[in-house]
């Protein structure tokens, strides 16, 4: 079981030779999308897979607690697989860190408080503290966010190694705007900017305050973003007040 070819996922069948394990990954991350409940035949839709080969993987996925079965059949994400998830030290670890300074931010500002680690090509969130009134945000903890389209990915990208900026940059829709906001990252250590709010019932626009946490060799830990509606208030306060929290989480890790 050693194959290394690319699922076909419009036959709807796993390629040959795939092995099991990246089957197994490909039924979990069929939750990724919005962490609901699914039935079957939207798990193996999304997961690529047979509907008989689903039902096997998931059935053995719920022997280990990795997934688990509701009274209508439908599938959720086991508690055991979150109790694993927790224990990665890239998020887990600097989560306990930065969380006492994301719960001050938090106190003051009641709005959204972010923290993301990069992955790749994309921000994965690890921590949201949100206000009940706050402004709704589209991003959920464990999800993922682009790099180039949000703050807190720009803040994680301005301190990506060099050949992660060259492919971000290569795809990015204005390269001019975002090699900028990179080099007010680098220069002050923290940035603002007012995105477009994916969320149609929300503001327009909102507000993102971001700034990344470094450790001593310079190289990003995670970033840190508080998220409000942009209502033309002054933003230095909250620049502050991030780069302060930024600093202190930097040096709790002491990495």
């Amino acid at each position: 079981m050693s194959g290394t070819a690319v699922p076909d996922r419009r036959a709807g069948r796993p390629s040959h030779g795939e092995p099991l394990l990246e089957r197994a990954f490909r039924v979990l991350g069929a939750f990724a999308e919005d962490g609901k409940s699914l039935p079957l035949h939207t798990l193996a839709v999304r997961a690529g897979l047979p509907k008989s080969t689903t039902l096997r993987i998931a059935t053995q996925l719920m022997g280990v607690g990795a997934l688990e079965r509701l009274d209508n059949g439908d599938f959720v994400v086991g508690l055991h697989l979150l109790e694993i998830a927790s224990l990665a030290p890239r998020g887990h670890g600097l989560r306990a860190a930065a969380l006492p300074f994301m719960e001050d931010l938090h106190q003051v500002t009641r709005q959204h408080i972010l923290l993301a680690v990069r992955d790749g090509q994309e921000a994965v969130l690890v921590e949201r503290l949100s206000a009940r009134d706050a402004a709704a945000v589209k991003y959920r903890v464990g999800g993922r966010l682009p790099l180039t389209e949000t703050g807190i990915g720009i803040a994680l990208l301005a301190h990506a190694p060099e050949q992660v900026r060259d492919e971000a940059l290569a795809g990015a829709a204005d390269t001019r705007l975002l090699r900028r906001l990179m080099a007010t990252v680098r220069r002050e250590g923290v940035c603002a900017m007012t995105v477009p709010n994916p969320v149609r019932t929300g503001p327009a626009t909102m507000l993102t305050v971001v700034a990344p946490i470094l450790n001593r060799r310079g190289n990003a830990l995670g970033a840190l973003s508080l998220v409000a509606p942009d209502e033309g208030k002054t933003q230095v306060a909250a620049q502050v007040a991030l780069r302060t929290a930024s600093l202190a989480i930097s040096r709790t890790v002491g990495l």
